[in-house]
This record gives structure tokens, C-alpha cells and sequence, in this order.
């Protein structure tokens, strides 16, 4: 039942449903890495191939044996002699003798008998064919050599690891163009609610466009999972239950809409728990927005009730839908520390004095202002069923449970939407 005295705290939610949760592992597809941005590696990614596979040079100049440019300064320059060119994208077979150099250009193969590059820059012609060099340079200087990105042998990538764009760079540096990863995560989301209309539709009085499942769909994909849109249910216990044990054969996850406080029409509950143990987990958290939220497990997958109003569908799913979907998927904390946020955080100043409930953990709505150099977090007042509250903010502030909120001036950690 709902009320002070059976909700718990955000962290206890959490553990409780962590320890109820034992998901089997996900399939594994392999994929180029044209189509693996934002996926999970499934293995590890050891390379059988040096990063570079030649010694590169890092700068437009002369490849040079580094011991003919000791010395060399403004007013006593090193002389050396050209004695030709490295080509670009061409093996450097021609050797450098003592007293030589190569011209060379960024990414060139170092020339056997060379041991570094003198910088275009710090060189002048001395004739059609040798230079005065004015910095001395040391052996390896301005010099990428093999194997310094990336050795053979090495452990490129590990096994859950969610890949980024600069990943995909090296994956195709050692010629890794596919890759083995895990299968998306699917949710499946069912709007319940008889006075929900489909977003196309044209409501009568008293009815309303579904906005929920379109937020929770966006707010999926941005995570990597992919959402299915069941639908919108009547509030009948015999639809809910038809619709809840259709999405637990094809979907990971499930996520219902509406349904959630005590009332009347308060059947959500009841359906997770008809459908199997260990059923309803948490009814009740204590969180603004979100407070009735449902977390449950049926048929050994995790089963969300969420509140019908977007911005505590919005809080309800970045407490506990984020970090399921998080573990499902195979992602490995890259941080190692338990509720390290995987969002952006920025410092901002309040624009105003807040108020809050002590003993309740509050989610505030703002926006980022630029004043005087210096960044203000102005708070976005409504109720938590105005979309635009969303809309018109730029990220979340969480005001914890021992407070009774916050003071004009005070800094605070604004967590950025994505």
C-alpha cells in the first residue's frame, strides 16, 4: 500500500530490485563497425596487429640521423644534405647515410638509417640540395614508432564496453571492421488509460493525445534499447494482463503507463502480480515526481509501473528503467562506482529560494541562463502532467532527502537532459 509509512527511499528501491532481478544473458550478433556505434562489445577485442605498423613521422620536415643535428643553433646551424624524398603512401627503401636527410611529410615512413624528423620550420634552404637545421633534435623526435598506438597482442577493447566513435577509429586501425556485440535490449511500453487517444487522433472533450509513449520511445532509444509501442490499453484488469503476458514473450523489459496510484482503476499492480513471482517488488517511492511508481519482476523480467503524468514517467525511468536497461545490455560501469550518473553535470548558481518537503527526494525541473559570466540554474515551476515543464528545461536538479530545499545563490549540480 501507499503512504508515508510504506514507501521507501530511491536507493532502497534500487537495491530491492537488484537483488530480484536475475536476467539471462543477451544474444550476440555480429555487426560491421559502420552499424556499432552505441553498441556493447559481447568479448574482448585483442589486436593481432601493431598500431602503427611502420615508424611515422609526426611533422612535415627531414628525416635525419638525430647525432647530425647536436649542436645546431640560431647562429651555428647544422648543414646537411637533401638526397630526396619519402612518398606518401609508398615504401621508404631509399637509406639516410651520415649527413643526410629525406624530405618528409606528416604520416611518411621513416627511411631506414633515420632516426627522427627535424620540423619544416626549423630549417632553412642552404642551396638546391641541403638545409640548415637550427634546433637539434633527439632520437625518436617528431617520430610515431610501431606498435606506440596500439601493440600486437593487446587488449584493444573489453568485453562490455559500449562503443564510441573514437572506438570505431581504432577497431578500423587495426582492421577490425567487424565486431561481435550484444542484442539491443527490448522494452516494450503499454499505455493504459481510457482517456488516452492515439498522438493522430482528434480527442473529444475529456480525452487526451498519448504523450507518455512517445517520451519513454525517445528516452529508450537515447539508451541504446529499442522500444515497441504495444499500444493503448483500456483500464480492464483482463486487457492489461492480455497485453503485459504478450510483451513479456517478445520484449526484455516492460514498462506500463497510467495505472500506478492507489485508486479505483489502480490494476497495475495487481496484473504484475498475477503474472508470476516474485510479482510487485516497490509500490511507492519516496520521490517528487514518481512517488507511486511500481518496480516488479514477472516471468524473470523486470516490470515497470510508471506514474501517468510525462514528468514522473521522465524521473521514474532515469531512477530505474536507465540503470536495468544499463545491466541487461552487458555495459560494464566504465567509472567502477555504484550511481555515478551517466549524464553531463554542469555547476550552476540558483536564481531563486526553492521549497521542499524534508524526507522526500525532489526532482526540480530548470533551465541554464548565462549571467554575467557565470551560469544560473532558474527553476521550472508546474505540475508534473505539463509536458512543457520538460520542454522548457534544460536538465534536472535533485534536492535530497534531508533537505527542505535550496537557497537563491546556493550552487547546485544540474544534471543536463541528453
Amino acid at each position: 500500500m501507499l503512504g508515508r509509512a510504506g514507501v521507501v527511499t530511491v536507493d532502497e528501491a534500487r537495491g530491492i530490485l537488484d537483488m530480484g532481478l536475475h536476467p539471462l544473458p543477451l544474444d550476440v550478433e555480429r555487426l560491421p563497425i559502420t552499424a556499432a556505434l552505441g553498441r556493447v562489445l559481447s568479448s574482448d577485442v585483442v589486436t593481432d596487429r601493431p598500431l602503427p605498423e611502420f615508424p611515422r613521422s609526426t611533422m612535415d620536415g627531414y628525416a635525419v640521423k638525430a647525432r647530425d643535428t647536436f649542436g645546431a643553433s640560431d647562429n651555428l646551424p647544422a648543414l646537411v644534405a637533401v638526397v630526396g624524398e619519402v612518398l606518401m603512401g609508398e615504401e621508404a627503401t631509399q637509406p639516410v647515410d651520415k649527413g643526410q636527410a629525406l624530405r618528409i611529410s606528416t604520416g611518411g615512413m621513416l627511411p631506414p638509417g633515420a632516426d627522427a624528423v627535424v620540423m619544416l620550420e626549423q630549417t632553412s634552404p642552404a642551396g638546391d640540395d641541403a638545409i640548415e637545421v637550427y634546433r637539434p633534435v633527439a632520437p625518436g623526435e617528431n617520430v610515431v614508432q610501431p606498435g606506440e598506438d596500439i601493440k600486437a597482442g593487446e587488449t584493444l577493447l573489453t568485453r562490455g564496453h559500449r562503443l564510441r566513435p573514437q572506438d570505431l577509429g581504432a577497431l578500423a586501425g587495426v582492421g577490425a571492421t567487424e565486431i561481435d556485440v550484444f542484442r539491443r535490449v527490448r522494452v516494450a511500453i503499454i499505455n493504459t488509460g481510457n482517456e488516452i487517444v492515439e498522438a493522430g487522433s482528434a480527442p473529444r472533450l475529456g480525452q487526451v493525445r498519448d504523450i507518455n509513449s512517445y517520451n519513454l520511445m525517445g528516452l529508450i532509444q537515447s539508451d541504446g534499447g529499442v522500444a515497441v509501442r504495444v499500444g493503448i490499453i483500456r483500464d480492464e484488469y483482463e486487457s492489461i494482463r492480455a497485453a503485459l503476458g504478450s510483451a513479456l514473450k517478445d520484449a526484455d523489459v516492460v514498462a506500463i503507463t497510467g495505472g500506478s496510484s492507489v485508486g479505483t482503476r489502480d490494476l497495475t499492480a495487481r496484473v504484475i502480480s498475477d503474472m508470476g513471482g516474485p510479482g510487485v517488488l516497490v509500490h511507492g517511492v519516496s520521490v517528487k515526481p514518481g512517488k507511486p511508481v511500481i518496480l516488479g519482476v514477472a516471468s524473470g523480467k523486470p516490470v515497470f509501473g510508471l506514474p501517468g503524468h510525462p514528468v514522473a514517467v521522465s524521473v521514474s525511468y532515469e531512477l530505474f528503467i536507465r540503470p536495468v536497461l544499463m545491466r541487461l545490455s552487458g555495459e560494464i560501469d566504465p567509472i567502477g562506482l555504484a550511481g555515478i550518473p551517466p549524464v553531463r553535470v554542469v555547476s550552476a548558481k540558483m536564481t531563486r529560494n526553492y521549497s521542499s518537503s524534508q524526507g522526500r527526494e525532489d526532482h526540480l525541473r530548470v533551465a541554464i541562463e548565462r549571467i554575467d559570466g557565470e551560469l544560473y540554474a532558474r527553476p521550472i515551476l508546474g505540475k508534473s502532467g505539463l509536458i512543457t515543464t520538460l520542454v522548457r528545461a534544460h536538465g534536472t536538479v535533485v534536492v535530497p532527502l534531508s533537505k527542505i530545499g535550496l537557497s537563491k545563490g546556493e550552487t547546485v549540480e544540474v544534471r543536463l537532459f541528453d
